[in-house]
């Protein structure tokens, strides 16, 4: 599913061809197969959107499948969290949700059936040892002892694992197939090992679990998959689920592989990721500065935006790092088109209009969203005490400065010119506290009847009607735009960004915003894009997580690009 319109691709023409040669009886039936061992991130949007949006392009089918296979780092948390990412970002796999361990039984058959053509056989090597016999890329493997044991004492031996009768580690069943193959995972892989660990679905019916590559494919005929697509470092794996398949005889999906999604000044491996949550480098999964989905959406982006991004990343079958400013120009230019505007001033300075009526308050017209005439106006008030940035007052400014300073005249948004003529400062520090101006009261609404236009507009908010706000402001948690290419002895860790989160408890906006309610999103004008954070709103009290800034860098990479050439 995407919000694009589907392009060709080298997947896409695999399935043309399938469905030309009536293969599969016309049929396409895709699946989404995540491990439950950490939340989704922003690489598995590009799986999602590719495995549900073929399925919808041809009629067909696609399921959610939780491969879990590994009961040591599988929780039931994450399976929630799973599924409720999918369904936000408009993914539905209706009554298709299974489970790796629903086949467990359907699997041990299978490892029957190998082991009854002396295709597998029980050894007792330790997983070190086999490791260390498996060989190298110009080395050969050495056959395990336990290789030619008889069809009846491996049978007899696997079914003795299955009712826990030796201790974890001690024996594992392997396919038997070439220790010389030049492919290192047909040498003989593991296919079940011993392990007394508690399953968060199964409980602890089982001691004998199966390794991914071993549920892998099987799983995917047992489902009736007919196009496996996987990310491009199981394509080594293909030959090995190829020959499981072969040697069952029974359905054959079709693993098509394509590039993973990497993105700049971000890290997507999910053992990383935990490490982040587990040594409390970030405040948990759905952290702002993460990239999983979670964190993503509570910064305030929309499943649109996310679906339309993977869209236009494509598919490829070569690695490549997509610039994060390419994600940051897709949600900002959604949120344009829908986000209604507010005014907020995040390090306030105090304006003081000295000929503006004491006690007297204005209601001013203020457009919600120029992009969409239909959101209407709302009314901002206006008083004789401001707040602006202190960033856009300098007492004594350099050439071209065209912000508030002495003598210099500006526009406030929506309201009057005004002009400044003073400063109040602190006696014992020297810090300027207020600044004194003047409004020109013929400039109501930002116009000036002699067409005098100031060359700076600046944001504003009441001083007596101003709502206090948090407000937290996110840059890149890593430094370094590939942060997993690593020096010698480089830790990874060390290209953590110190300012990858800024907050600014101190802000004030415009009254409207004290009842903005969590995930709802706007612009503040100057600003950025913000949304307001879920965990830590309250009542009356919200937080605004900025989303984007207002700047979009990737259309100056772009422009930039196109001058170059």
């Amino acid at each position: 599913m995407s919000d694009e319109k589907p392009k060709d691709n080298f997947i896409r023409d695999i399935i043309n061809a399938d469905l030309a040669a009536g293969k599969n009886g016309g049929r396409v039936h895709t699946r989404f197969p995540p491990e439950p061992n950490g939340y989704l991130h922003i690489g598995h949007v590009k799986s999602l959107n590719i495995n549900f949006g073929l399925a919808a392009d041809y009629q067909g089918l696609c399921n959610l499948r939780f491969d879990d296979t590994n009961p040591e780092k599988e929780e039931i948390e994450y399976v929630g969290s799973i599924k409720e990412d999918i369904r936000w970002l408009g993914y539905d796999w209706q009554d298709r949700e299974y489970y790796a361990s629903d086949y467990y039984e359907q699997l041990y058959a299978f490892a029957e059936i190998l082991i009854g053509k002396g295709a597998a056989f029980v050894c007792d090597l330790s997983a070190d040892e086999v490791t260390a016999t498996r060989g190298t890329l110009t080395k050969p493997g050495q056959p395990s002892p336990y290789r030619n044991r008889s069809i009846e004492e491996n049978l007899d031996l696997f079914r003795r694992m299955k009712a826990g009768e030796f201790s974890d580690g001690s024996k594992s069943l392997r396919a038997k197939i070439d220790m010389t193959d030049p492919n290192l995972l047909l040498r003989d892989p593991v296919m079940y090992r011993l392990r007394r660990a508690h399953h968060y679905r199964r409980g602890d019916t089982w001691c004998l679990y199966p390794t991914y590559d071993w549920a892998h494919g099987q799983c995917d005929s047992i489902e009736g998959i007919t196009h496996s697509i996987c990310s491009l470092e199981f394509e080594v794996h293909r030959p090995l689920y190829d020959w499981f398949l072969d040697q069952l005889g029974i359905h054959h999906p079709q693993q098509i592989e394509f590039a993973r999604l990497y993105l700049s000044h971000t890290l997507l491996s999910k053992r990383k990721l935990l490490a982040l949550v587990k040594e409390k480098i970030v405040d948990g999964w759905d952290d702002p500065r993460m990239p999983t989905v979670s964190a993503l959406r509570r910064r305030g982006y929309t499943p649109s935006s996310l679906r339309r991004f993977a869209g236009l990343v494509g598919v490829a079958k070569v690695n490549s790092i997509v610039d994060l400013a390419f994600l940051e120009s897709c949600v900002r230019e959604e949120l344009n088109k829908t986000a209604p505007r507010a005014m907020a001033v995040l390090r306030p300075l105090k304006v003081v209009l000295t000929n503006y009526p004491e006690g007297r308050t204005e209601e001013l017209d203020c457009v919600n969203n120029p992009e969409d005439p239909s959101a209407g106006i709302r009314r901002v008030p206006f008083s004789r005490v401001l707040y602006i940035e202190r960033d856009d007052f300098l007492e004594n400014p350099p050439k071209k400065y065209f912000r508030l300073s002495p003598g210099h005249e500006v526009r406030l948004r929506y309201a009057y010119f005004i002009t400044c003529t003073g400063v109040v400062k602190d006696p014992g520090n020297g810090e300027i506290m207020e600044v004194h101006c003047t409004y020109d009261p013929a400039t109501r609404g930002g116009d000036s009847p002699d067409k005098r236009s100031p060359k700076s507009t600046l944001h504003w908010v009441s001083a007596e009607h101003a709502a206090p706000v948090e407000v937290h402001l996110y840059e890149t948690l890593f430094t370094k735009r590939d942060p997993s290419e690593l020096e010698e002895g480089e830790d990874w860790k060390a290209n953590l960004n110190p300012r990858s989160l800024e907050i600014v408890p101190g802000a004030m906006a415009e009254p409207s915003l004290a009842a903005a309610r969590p995930g709802d999103r706007f612009q503040f004008e100057r600003l950025g894009y913000f949304c307001v954070d879920a965990p830590c709103s309250r009542p009356g009290a919200p937080v605004f997580n900025r989303t984007v800034t207002l700047r979009d860098s990737w259309a100056n990479i772009i422009k930039s690009g196109k001058e170059n050439q």
